[in-house]
């Protein structure tokens, strides 16, 4: 796992009428401030990625569908530079991942459906703190196709 980086498992609390889906609390040990909740919507194979942010904190869950999230470390100083993590998230594998500032992350759309990925940040979208890279650039040691394994 890279450093930093947190995850930790969802609440779903089901009954004959639907389910609550929980995401975040100012209690949780990861809430830091809040700064804005957004939701990306991405299509089945469309790829987010790659960006960075300076100095905010991502929180992401999948209440929607499902996604291929992943995370490049080439912090300096960093014990996993140079490490890329993958995670398959969405309503079978709820759960909330914490991305501190300067790890790169992206996603892909996963299936046959739009799929939605909630981020409550720990400040509101500053044009000027964000970096992003083509999500095919060979800088970032990955390769977004599908694995049969």
């Amino acid at each position: 796992m890279i450093d930093g980086v947190r995850i930790t498992p969802l609440k779903q609390i089901l009954d004959e009428r639907g389910k609550v889906m929980h995401m975040m609390r100012d209690d949780s040990p990861v809430f830091k401030a809040f700064g804005e909740i957004y939701f990306s919507c991405v299509y089945p194979g469309a790829i987010k990625g790659w960006h960075i942010h300076r100095r905010m904190t991502l929180n992401y869950a999948v209440p929607h569908g499902n996604i291929k999230f992943v995370l490049y470390d080439d912090r300096a100083g960093s014990p996993t530079k140079g490490e890329v993590q993958e995670l398959f998230l969405g309503p079978d594998n709820y759960q909330l991942v914490t991305v501190p500032p300067l790890v790169w992350n992206g996603f892909k759309g996963v299936g046959t459906e739009m799929n939605i990925v909630a981020n409550c940040a720990d400040m509101h979208h500053e044009p000027d703190e964000i970096d992003r890279l083509d999500p095919f650039d060979p800088s970032i040691p990955y390769d977004w196709a599908i694995r049969h394994r």
